[in-house]
């Protein structure tokens, strides 16, 4: 799930603005799953293959609100 790159991204808003790589996603994405982020994924880069394996790892734990923002964005043609 190339999205899943774009959702866990959403982690990086805690980070310093320096820090900060520009934001992948949409409001949505950010709006629904900065809280599965944080809560399945903490401690993880979120530009990291390993936030991506995390992602696809718990998708199914995931808020349903969540799971439905990645699909509308893939839908959508997000990548």
């Amino acid at each position: 799930m190339r999205s899943l790159i774009l959702v866990v991204s959403l982690i990086a808003i805690t980070a310093p603005v320096s820090a900060q790589t520009p934001e992948r996603g949409n409001a949505d994405l950010q709006t629904y799953c900065a809280g599965d982020a944080l809560q399945f994924c903490a401690g993880i880069d979120p530009n990291s293959p390993q936030m991506d394996a995390c992602f696809k790892k718990n998708m199914s734990q995931m808020s349903p609100n969540c799971r439905r923002a990645i699909d509308a964005y893939e839908k959508a043609g997000g990548k």
